[in-house]
């Protein structure tokens, strides 16, 4: 009797041991909710330092009104040229989550793709790497399986998954025919699920207003119509995807580059500020910005991108929530791709995309270990 006893006690307390030379168990992932947002075209160089002198006028910046836009966005030093363009960025996220990209401290990340444009910036953003039939900008429908979709046909995350573009590419990227989550972009209503009066007025607006471009409208009502879906339908997996600041390099127009980053800055403090308001979303949502590609790196080619371009590879990101710990700007940090963010949308919510996806990038650890 004492030795089947002995044996018993032993097996109860080798299940309930602390695991073999001391590794501690992980500690379970607060997140529940993942928002994930991309600003097309926006350099680190104006992220981490702010305005560009060198731009900050009408022969390289094409500034229509060069004192005004000094009077707005120049400071003495990076550190409040970066603050007054983009404060939400600046006096939460990197008081509260992590910052990568600023080459001057030695923080390296980068695209993998080749080509350093929107169509395989955006791809390799949500697949986790690159493909090469994935060259151009082209309607063509991805061919891979994104992270967005791999959630989606999962129960727990089924009918909790949608994807806001203002590029009206973005459904061919997520392709819309087979992913079988909800997806809006350009000038499309929203018309799925609840849709509120506000929504209803946002719908209006994409109709009947002028747009400056004929692939979308302006971000503004690209994110207030992905807010209201957010607040109405409740999504657990979010992407939304801004275009104006692209755009407005490509027309050398610097001072509206500006304005846009500026504005994209407060969509980022309002969105938080709603998930933070909200029961299902507080302290329970990790938030994700990046970008799809870099820009040059001189007065003559920042409006421009793609591989003969020094810099268009070199990118961002930001990450705030309840899994990632304080730790500002990473100085001479170990380089990253944006083959990683997939991955890490995933581990953000327990699950391990890289495991099923082997040849995506593997998760940004750090964005998740407080």
């Amino acid at each position: 009797m004492r030795r089947r006893d002995l044996l018993l006690a032993g097996m109860i307390f080798g299940a309930n041991a602390a695991p073999f030379r001391g590794e501690a168990a992980a500690p379970p992932r607060r997140t529940e909710n993942v928002v994930l947002v991309l600003i097309d075209g926006l350099r680190w160089q104006e992220v981490f330092t702010g305005a560009d002198a060198a731009l900050l006028n009408k022969e390289s910046g094409g500034v229509a009104d060069v004192e005004g836009l000094r009077g707005r966005f120049w400071r003495e030093t990076p550190e409040a040229r970066r603050e007054a363009l983009m404060p939400f960025l600046w006096n939460t996220v990197a008081r509260q989550g992590i910052l990568y990209g600023n080459r001057n401290l030695g923080s390296r990340m980068h695209v993998t793709n080749p080509h350093h444009f929107s169509y395989p910036g955006y791809s390799e953003m949500i697949m986790g790497f690159f493909d090469p039939r994935i060259d151009s900008n082209k309607k063509i429908p991805n061919p891979n399986l994104t992270v967005l979709e791999w959630l989606h046909q999962k129960p727990r995350y089924r009918g909790k998954v949608a994807a806001f573009g203002a590029w009206d590419v973005v459904p061919y990227i997520v392709n819309r025919d087979r992913c079988g989550f909800f997806v809006n972009a350009a000038f499309e209503p929203v018309a799925l699920g609840k849709v509120s009066d506000r929504q209803a007025l946002l719908n209006e607006l994409k109709q009947g207003m002028t747009h400056p471009w004929n692939w979308g409208p302006q971000d503004a009502i690209l994110f207030h119509s992905a807010r209201e879906y957010l607040k109405t339908n409740r999504p657990r997996v979010l992407w939304m995807t801004f275009g104006e600041t692209d755009e407005w390099a490509h027309e050398r127009r610097y001072d509206r580059y500006l304005e846009t980053a500026r504005l994209n800055d407060d969509s980022l403090r309002t969105l938080w500020e709603t998930l933070q308001s909200l029961p299902q979303y507080r302290n329970r949502t990790t938030l994700l910005v990046g970008v799809d590609h870099g820009r040059g790196r001189t007065p003559q080619d920042w409006t421009s991108h793609g591989a003969k371009y020094p810099g268009a590879d070199e990118v961002w990101l930001a990450a705030l929530g309840p899994d990632t710990p304080a730790l500002g700007e990473r100085p001479k940090s170990t380089a990253i791709t944006q083959s990683q963010i997939a991955a890490t949308v995933a581990a953000a919510l327990g699950e391990d995309y890289r495991g099923a996806v082997p040849k995506a990038g593997a998760p940004i650890d750090e964005v998740l270990s407080r």
